[in-house]
């Protein structure tokens, strides 16, 4: 069989994707409160054969302006809704983003853990460590930790998920009802991990799911993002603007992974994309500047939005300072070199820059006809640019609609695209 592309769905449980008009689109439904069009998405994207959806989530308003101009946010947990999703569904993946920054790790084990059961063994867990204060707040901290150790905890929260994860041996589950062995204690091992940030003592009591543990995500961009994906990461989600830009962080995400002693093959990166679909060439077209003009008259949403990403007070600064000119010695690193990578060669300034990530996160908005589309992502995918695809709305849940009938069956066709799941698990589906 040829290599097969992978796609996840990127959701939020609120207004909007990456996009940030998403919900004033007048065919977007809005009915983000509503389980059931969760349902009937999930549907949706399992009939497409995609291989898994997630939900990003932030757990604070990033700020006042995105939480009154509908912004990026999540008005509800997705672990509910995830758990809805999966009852509607068989063999789609189901991801849910956990920071590692709040909790303790028995409490994110338990939980993903026995979502991965009843699930079936779908679960993945995007692993985020939080950008903003406001998050920690809202917790009842001052503060985030200082970047530099912010990755150190996440290490240390996944050492002690996967060891309470692999604390049952097979068969330790026996329940045999006529001797009245329940468990075979031999079969069962205690944690004892005491970190500098979080520890565990004592056994995990959610027997393992058919892939044993949740499949492994992750979005690091800065160097030590990077490092921390390549040690553990089995899906790579990355936001990138253009093939040499995708071909330069696939190149550099192998070798990390392969320095560290895994298998690249392992790891999958997957690019971030917006695709737009029209009948004709013109009509997507007419699509995409309709859906972005939406933002060309609120620029305030754009610099409340990369403000909140990087972490950066922006609204200090003159729209019209080159984006390249502001420090950023503070926040989220790497993701304003993200910002950067994607505005240099433009030389955009602040206020043409927010409005150009306000619009994708400065992602390809990938425009055409379904025909069209496929060849796009298809180049993408054999010049050594990815290894499968982040898909992003622009409207809710047209662009899903629109892509899983009408581009999906052209890569499948190809050759390039499943048209069956491969088992009953996430982790066999990536594998494929």
């Amino acid at each position: 069989m040829s290599r097969q592309m992978k796609f996840v769905a990127f959701l939020m449980a609120g207004p909007t994707s990456h996009h940030h008009a998403m919900w004033r689109h007048p065919q977007t439904e809005n009915r983000f409160l509503d389980p059931a069009f969760w349902e009937t998405l999930a549907r949706t994207l399992e009939a497409g054969r995609f291989d898994g959806f997630f939900f990003a989530d932030v757990l604070s308003f990033y700020n006042e302006t995105i939480m009154a101009r509908g912004g990026q946010m999540s008005l509800l947990d997705p672990i509910p809704l995830v758990a809805m999703m999966a009852r509607a569904t068989s063999r789609i993946g189901l991801g849910v983003t956990i920071s590692t920054s709040f909790q303790d790790p028995y409490a994110i084990a338990r939980v993903l853990s026995s979502l991965d059961v009843l699930s079936g063994g779908r679960i993945a867990w995007n692993i985020v460590t939080s950008a903003i204060d406001r998050e920690a707040q809202i917790f009842g901290k001052d503060a985030l930790l200082p970047r530099s150790e912010r990755y150190d905890r996440a290490e240390e929260v996944l050492g002690v998920c996967i060891d309470l994860w692999t604390g049952w041996a097979d068969g330790a589950l026996v329940l045999d009802k006529e001797s009245g062995d329940f468990i075979d204690e031999a079969k069962m091992r205690r944690t004892e991990i005491a970190g500098k940030y979080v520890g565990g003592r004592g056994m995990f009591t959610v027997p393992p799911s058919p892939q044993r543990h949740p499949v492994i995500m992750q979005a690091g961009s800065s160097p030590r993002g990077r490092d921390f994906a390549a040690s553990c990461a089995e899906l790579v989600f990355t936001l990138q603007h253009s093939l040499p830009d995708m071909q330069e962080f696939y190149t550099d995400m192998k070798d990390r992974v392969d320095k560290a002693g895994r298998n690249p093959d392992d790891c999958a990166i997957l690019v971030s994309v917006d695709p737009i679909v029209g009948e004709t060439e013109s009509i997507a077209r007419e699509k995409q500047t309709y859906i972005n003009e939406l933002l060309e008259r609120d620029p305030r949403l754009g610099i409340a939005l990369v403000s909140a990403h990087t972490g950066l007070d922006l609204a200090q600064y003159p729209i019209d300072k080159p984006i390249c000119d502001i420090p950023a010695e503070a926040g989220s690193r790497g993701s304003f070199d993200v910002i950067l990578q994607g505005t240099n060669a433009s030389n955009l300034t602040l206020g043409e820059a927010a409005k150009r990530f306000a619009t994708s996160e400065l992602c390809p908005q990938v425009v055409g006809t379904p025909e069209s589309v496929a060849d796009e992502l298809q180049e993408f995918f054999e010049n050594g640019g990815c290894d499968g695809f982040i898909v992003t709305p622009t409207e809710m849940p047209g662009s899903f609609e629109a892509f899983t009938r009408s581009v999906v069956p052209i890569l499948q066709k190809r050759g390039v695209f499943r048209k069956e799941y491969p088992g009953s698990t996430l982790r066999e589906t990536i594998k494929s």
